[in-house]
């Protein structure tokens, strides 16, 4: 239970006695541990919203599918463009580029499915959103440890201005 109370400690800081008035700068190391967990939510959130972001678009998708081989224009980590034609021969270059857009190059041939509905809705083939949880999860995970020695950091500022008085 100590280890518990420990966490705890990170969030609410020192115990101070109910007549004890609280300072201006332990109040704002108070609402520093606020603004710190909430921008750990937030930054969780935006993580959830991204995995939730790709699953919608996969679902489109797989609604109305349409296969098409695609030329990759410029392939990059994050974004690459592609050209494709449809079976009704109209040409399309999605503005946004195409999801999942990893293992690339310039000059590639590949297949791509999209939603027919929407042409510039388009993925690689064989691909979905299982592959945003990695990055997603690991940008919740580093936003909370950088939280947590945030946190502690406050935390310990605060012990320390507590013993000098």
């Amino acid at each position: 239970m100590s280890r518990l109370a420990g966490l705890a400690g990170l969030v609410t800081g020192p115990v101070r006695k109910p007549d004890e008035q609280e300072t201006r700068l332990q109040k704002g190391l108070r609402w520093g541990r606020i603004a710190v967990l909430i921008a750990a939510c937030l930054v969780t959130l935006q993580s959830v919203l991204l995995v939730a972001g790709a699953w919608r678009n996969d679902r489109q998708i797989e609604r109305h599918m349409g296969v098409a081989q695609a030329e990759v224009l410029s392939a990059g980590p994050r974004r690459s463009t592609i050209e494709f034609v449809t079976p009704d021969r109209v040409t399309y270059r999605p503005e946004l580029g195409v999801l999942y857009p990893s293992e690339l190059a310039d000059g590639m041939r590949i297949y791509v499915e999209y939603d027919r509905n929407d042409p510039d809705l388009v993925r690689v083939q064989h691909r979905n959103a299982s592959l945003a949880i990695i990055p997603a999860g690991s940008i919740a995970v580093v936003g909370w440890l950088v939280a947590g020695v945030l946190l502690a950091g406050l935390t310990f500022a605060e012990k320390r201005l507590v013993a000098t008085r």
